[in-house]
């Protein structure tokens, strides 16, 4: 079965992936904060045994338990969006139901007692807006949610309350971020209820010009409220970004296509390379293929080159614990096999 991150989408140019998160509490039990480590257990096999073996077009979810994954596998899974990093590293029991194609993922006993995330390629948050109810419609049938007549879902943090649905897209802002506009850009979203962060959410900083853009306001709001001015939020960053692009290969096109290809060079030769200078590297070559400068007859996913390329997806791979080094090496051979050739 394919990935999310292989569908086709929309814009795919500027909009790499949408994500539609849902935030939900049993109303049995504490929210997280204050639940004890054997009301945690309780928690993760209620909802694993409720939900586990759930089928629908995305495949069957799957059950595991955090509490038996090593840190390096809990970090694998923070660097392909399957996990966040406060469940990550949370000490307390926790769970994850995740579909086939890692399109669905219920994280159990994180910030909320379940966190359900549906994702999706490309600029196409209905569609990771459907995977994730359908689960949410599954858990409520299954089990009473906290949930209040006036001020709807209820959970840990008050600005989730209400849908308790965060949407976002994770988009690629090169040119913007070469012209320093990207905190002139946070403010701007800010005024419209949206939020700009990092790759990989809150607290993290933007990597190779990839950053989140989220809703921030939950209550009040319809979840086709937020989606409608997601969307209108997204579609003006493309065309910020999409203008920008054009104004600096109409004044810089030699220059910048020296440098993609450049890029391409090293990455395709190259015998040992880590991990941030890989993600800048493959950031220009995306960025090649997204102007038309690079051409393949070979399906071209750098994305999912980038996720795979991370220390700990490498590591898992690799089967064994090494160093950096060996890393770099193994990262290498990669990406002078995966690189798609050249027209």
């Amino acid at each position: 079965m394919l990935k999310w991150y292989d569908e086709n989408g929309e814009f795919t140019d500027v909009v790499i992936s949408s994500r539609v998160r849902l935030a939900r509490n049993l109303k049995k039990y504490p929210f997280s904060t204050r639940l004890s480590q054997e009301g945690a257990k309780a928690l993760v096999e209620e909802v694993s045994g409720k939900l586990k073996d759930a089928k629908g077009e995305d495949g069957t979810l799957l059950a595991c338990s955090l509490d038996t994954m090593d840190d390096v596998e809990r970090t694998a899974m923070v660097e392909r969006h399957i996990l966040s990093p406060m469940l990550a590293e949370k000490k307390q029991s926790a769970g994850l139901l995740m579909s086939e194609n890692e399109a669905i993922c219920v994280l159990i006993n994180e910030e909320d007692h379940l966190r359900i995330q549906g994702m999706a390629g490309g600029m196409n948050i209905q569609k990771a807006f459907e995977r994730a109810n359908r689960i949410d419609d599954m858990a409520e049938k299954a089990m009473e949610f906290a949930y209040d007549e006036k001020y709807g879902y209820l959970t840990s943090c008050p600005t989730n309350v209400g849908t308790g649905m965060r949407a976002s897209y994770m988009m690629f802002l090169p040119a913007l971020g070469a012209a320093g506009k990207i905190n002139r850009l946070a403010d701007e979203v800010g005024k419209y209820g949206a939020a700009l962060r990092g790759m990989y959410g809150e607290g993290t900083e933007g990597t190779a010009n990839i950053y989140q853009i989220s809703n921030q306001k939950t209550l009040g709001s319809s979840e086709e409220d937020i989606i409608e001015n997601l969307n209108n939020i997204a579609l003006q960053v493309i065309l910020q970004e999409r203008k920008r692009r054009e104004y600096v290969l109409m004044n810089n096109f030699e220059v910048i296509e020296d440098q993609i290809y450049r890029s391409y060079g090293v990455l395709k030769y190259t015998r040992q390379i880590g991990a941030k200078d890989a993600m800048t590297l493959l950031a220009q070559i995306k960025l090649g293929f997204d102007t038309g400068i690079l051409k393949s007859n070979e399906p071209v996913n750098i994305f999912r080159m980038m996720m795979d390329i991370q220390p700990s997806n490498l590591q898992c791979r690799l089967g064994k614990n090494t160093g950096s080094m060996k890393r770099d090496k193994a990262r290498a051979a990669y990406l002078n096999q995966n690189l798609p050739k050249l027209l």
